[in-house]
């Protein structure tokens, strides 16, 4: 089945924004014809609040990491700070 020359000169698109079908004239390049899109998907609260969910879970989790993070860094100083005035004292 082949093609006629007017069918070869229009051409379909998919809208990025809308999601509607065009079908667009390669020589006038004009729009023919437009079908409206499903859209964006429509998200129910429940996948809203699992989705809330789970972004809390995990900046709880990072904060946690964090914390313990700084935790340790803290105790290497203070042992770096009591090695340091120990060996200032047997210098004395």
């Amino acid at each position: 089945m082949e093609k006629t020359k007017k069918e070869e000169e229009v051409f379909q698109i998919l809208c990025p924004c809308c999601q509607s079908l065009l079908w667009i004239d390669s020589v006038s390049q004009e729009v023919i014809q437009s079908k409206k899109g499903a859209g964006k998907k429509k998200k129910s609260l429940d996948d809203l609040l699992l989705k809330e969910k789970k972004r809390k879970g995990e900046f709880d989790r990072k904060f946690e990491a964090t914390a313990e993070l700084e935790k340790k860094k803290k105790e290497e100083v203070e042992e770096g700070f009591k090695k340091a005035l120990t060996k200032v004292g047997q210098k004395e």
